[in-house]
């Protein structure tokens, strides 16, 4: 990804939101209105089950606030759900040092005792969301790199998986039985559709964004 694909993401970025969960409604309401105090937008949610069915987490960045002891799932139980795709910061009631450090290998933010200090959420609050700033960004330029390789026709995918791996022309025909001449053709066609500027820029596009993912190997769409 170029440097002004970096730049684009992070100024298009749309603004963040900060999801609480608590089926205590006395406590989410007083967590809502102190988050909104320090200039964030918050959505809350009553349960798992709701925040699940109701909650955008692609739209926008996002960090999810989440209580430990919920009606349906638990916290660590929604944790594994979601799978790494929204930051956490967890809230308990008790100070459970076991738990706490169960959320915390599997990739918790932060874990918060209640009462919580106000300076205290805020910047674990940040924290997250600046993590998941990083996860907003890479999941479009993921998506945009998408968009380019679906651009490509099934033997411009051809020729780029063996590209990349740094064949020259002569030898990319040979293994594809066509001409060199007519490769040179469909590598400029890659190289335009794709927006690399050089050999080593379209390596970067496939490699940084983990190539190996199906949607976006380049052999793994052939429509």
């Amino acid at each position: 990804m170029r440097a002004d694909d970096y730049a684009f993401f992070t100024m298009n970025s749309p603004a963040s939101i900060v999801f609480v969960v608590d089926d205590d409604e006395h406590v989410r309401n007083a967590l809502c209105r102190l988050l909104r105090s320090g200039g964030y937008t918050v959505e809350a949610y009553g349960s798992a089950g709701a925040f699940l069915q109701g909650a955008d987490l692609t739209g926008a960045p996002a960090c999810l606030l989440l209580d430990l002891q919920l009606p349906d799932l638990s916290g660590i139980d929604l944790q594994q759900r979601l799978e790494g795709r929204v930051p956490i910061v967890f809230v308990s009631a008790h100070g459970d040092m076991n738990t706490a450090v169960r959320a915390m290998k599997a990739g918790a933010s932060d874990f918060l005792t209640k009462p919580i200090d106000a300076q205290v959420l805020f910047e674990a609050t940040s924290r997250a969301l600046e993590r998941a700033g990083q996860l907003y960004e890479q999941r479009e330029q993921r998506a945009e790199i998408q968009r380019r390789v679906e651009k490509l026709t099934p033997r411009e995918r051809e020729v780029m998986a063996l590209v990349v791996t740094g064949r020259p022309n002569k030898l990319v025909a040979d293994e594809l039985g066509a001409a060199e001449k007519t490769i040179k053709i469909h590598r400029a066609r890659v190289m335009e559709k794709m927006k690399a500027n050089s050999l080593a820029d379209l390596v970067r596009l496939m490699t940084t964004f983990d190539a190996d993912a199906p949607e976006l190997h380049p052999l793994s769409h052939t429509g």
